[in-house]
């Protein structure tokens, strides 16, 4: 069932083509439901076991996949947006089969990068879902759109690289036989080697959490990106830099990652404090969510370098539920450029004419900044209160970035929303069909785990306390 799971939205992808245009939208939505539903059966049944063969012999690479824990936490939340993200964009964009087509194809490569217990086969799924966010905004872009993606893919090229020779160097100086992460652990790399081929590891996965320095493609990849907001789901969730971390760093690079704990636990706060100031300055709504959803990934970075359990256990489900409510933030802010024909934050006054969209958005507001009762506060409280016992300094210098959320998320919000409507603005229509469920159903989801999180720690801690007790994580 893992493998259906995985590849079904890719068939799915080669298949819209196939049925009149009419029918593209019911058959990507029916795929996209498929492959919940699958996910949901394999967590009733407690997660697929790891399932591993050879797969090119001659170079050790093998087909390990496996999903449980984490993965599995992370595979349900990518196959519900994309759920989510395929329903909004059969409604609102113009001739959708080609972006639904890339959104399902998208999902493999994202299934596959949660599910791959084998580094060489984790790097492929990593390439395979950079090519669909290449195609969208090369497509479906702004009139800018071919400097954000040179930059965006200039960033992970580069980071790919350095990750595949990071790849190549734990299978030849540790000697193992394979490239499956079993094998790996078992023959460790020891010394400065170690150390070097983590800072190549790292810098794959800085690209792509992303993290300060290697920031600088996000916000243009999201401001030119359709202003639907669909394409900016899926590059929400291809955040996949913390995940690569805790699977694969941490087990293969235990002493660097304890040797280099200081400094990139100070990276990553320092990177959650610099973007949201930054998102404090910004007037376009793509921009500001970039900036946030950077400040988010700086607390979960922060987690994952400390090696605290309670740290890491907050970092993951942050990065799982950010998800959730930043791309449904994405789909709303779609909503208003539709209506507004406009991504300013200065538009003013939406909340008398549209009052279903200014709740639906504030609440969703709400889950970002933490706010007590929604998913996004279980994640980073559990993140500070692990990491203050690693650095209590560092931990509060990352804190201050939730004042500065409030303080950014809040303020713009008001300045859309309630400030006074100009003099000649157009109507603002409110909600109506699909986009109820479309903002309704994510933002169910986040108060579900912010006031019931056993489903998802139950997945995500057993995880934790595995990786952590081969390096000796407190």
């Amino acid at each position: 069932m893992i493998h259906l799971m995985i590849f079904l939205p890719l068939l799915g992808s080669l298949l819209l083509f196939a049925f009149p245009r009419q029918w593209r939208e019911e058959v990507a939505g029916f795929f996209a439901a498929l492959t919940l539903g699958l996910g949901l059966l394999i967590w009733r049944g407690g997660g697929a076991e790891l399932f591993s063969i050879n797969w090119v012999p001659a170079l050790g690479v093998t087909y390990s996949v496996e999903l449980g824990g984490a993965s599995l936490a992370l595979a349900l939340v990518t196959a519900f947006m994309t759920l989510v993200a395929v329903v909004y964009a059969a409604r609102r964009v113009e001739n959708p089969g080609t972006m639904l087509s890339l959104v399902l194809a998208m999902e493999t490569g994202l299934l596959g990068i949660f599910a791959a217990r084998d580094l060489v086969l984790f790097y492929v799924f990593f390439e395979d879902a950079l090519i669909p966010a290449l195609l969208m905004l090369a497509i479906y872009g702004g009139p800018a759109r071919m400097r954000a993606l040179v930059k965006f893919g200039a960033y992970t090229l580069f980071g790919s690289l350095l990750m595949l020779l990071s790849i190549i160097g734990v299978k030849y100086y540790g000697g193992s036989p394979t490239f499956a992460l079993s094998d790996l652990v078992q023959h460790p790399v020891e010394g400065p080697a170690q150390t070097w081929l983590y800072l190549g590891f790292l810098a794959a996965m800085a690209v792509k959490l992303p993290l300060w320095p290697l920031h600088a493609w996000l916000p243009d990849f999201h401001e030119q990106n359709h202003a639907s907001g669909v394409p900016d789901v899926m590059g929400t969730l291809y955040k996949v830099g913390g995940y690569g971390l805790f699977v694969f760093a941490l087990p293969l690079f235990p002493d660097a990652s304890l040797a280099l704990r200081p400094v990139l636990m100070g990276l990553a706060a320092f990177t959650a404090l610099y973007a949201a100031w930054i998102a404090f300055r910004q007037t376009n709504w793509k921009r500001l969510l970039a900036y946030a959803g950077l400040s988010h990934m700086g607390i979960v970075a922060l987690g994952i370098f400390s090696l605290n359990e309670t740290a890491t256990v907050g970092a993951l489900y942050l990065l799982a539920f950010q998800n959730v409510y930043t791309g449904a933030l994405f789909l709303a802010v779609g909503m208003l450029q539709e209506r507004v024909g406009s991504l300013d934050t200065r538009v003013g006054g939406v909340m008398t004419q549209a009052g279903a969209l200014g709740g639906l958005t504030m609440s969703l507001w709400f889950a970002s900044i933490a706010v007590p009762g929604l998913a996004g506060f279980v994640g980073e409280f559990s993140v500070l209160l692990g990491a203050y016992q690693v650095a209590p300094w560092l931990t509060f210098v990352a804190g201050l970035s939730t004042i500065a959320a409030a303080a950014y998320a809040l303020t713009a919000f008001q300045t859309t929303f309630w400030q006074g409507r100009p003099p000649g603005g157009v109507r603002v229509a409110d909600l109506r069909q699909t986009e109820w469920l479309v903002l309704g159903v994510p933002l169910a989801v986040a108060i579900l785990f912010g006031v019931y999180s056993a489903p998802a720690l139950n997945l995500i801690q057993p995880a934790v306390r595995g990786v952590l007790s081969t390096l000796g994580g407190t």
